[in-house]
């Protein structure tokens, strides 16, 4: 029973994965990726204020956010950390959320994943790391996963501009 349910929960050949290379050691994009007063300065898409963040970065504990989008509405969401192994991966589940950390749909799209796997990789080669974002429905209902693969072109918009944010954030856009 525990070897399927580990299968179904993990990763497929139709994830979503998008790779950027930053031109900075990974020490300091991993802590960019993990402290909250750093996560506060660039975390959510391009014209999204950042609120606040709260890291508690141990398997279990979750990384919640309060954005605001340019039209003045209030997003929360939240990771659940469940693998951290510091400058090479983190695994969590992302979800949105309310004030607090209660998981909730998306606001725009309620046939969204309401949780999403998603693993992030951290390689370093000649002073610059390569990050790989990797996302896939977590558990999801068939409409969630259609919505997911209806979502693709508005997932690489989004964390393409989230990792503008990070460069610009971290002086090396």
């Amino acid at each position: 029973m525990n070897d399927i349910k580990e299968k179904s929960n993990a990763h497929h050949a139709d994830d979503f994965v998008i790779t950027r290379v930053v031109n900075a050691p990974v020490s300091r994009v991993w802590k960019a990726w993990t402290d909250a007063r750093d996560l506060k300065q660039w975390w959510g898409p391009k014209g999204h204020e950042i609120v606040s963040t709260k890291v508690d970065l141990r398997p279990g504990g979750i990384f919640h956010y309060h954005l605001r989008s340019p039209s003045g509405e209030d997003i929360w969401g939240k990771f659940v950390y469940r693998e951290i192994v510091p400058e090479q991966r983190l695994v969590f589940i992302t979800s949105f959320s309310d004030e607090n950390a209660g998981e909730t749909r998306h606001p725009m799209a309620p046939d969204w994943p309401l949780k999403m796997l998603s693993t992030v990789t951290f390689a370093e080669k000649d002073g610059k790391t390569t990050v790989t974002v990797r996302w896939s429905p977590y558990e999801p209902t068939p409409k969630e996963r259609d919505a997911f693969e209806a979502g693709r072109d508005s997932m690489k918009a989004g964390w393409t501009g989230t990792f503008e944010r990070l460069e610009a954030y971290l002086g090396v856009a």
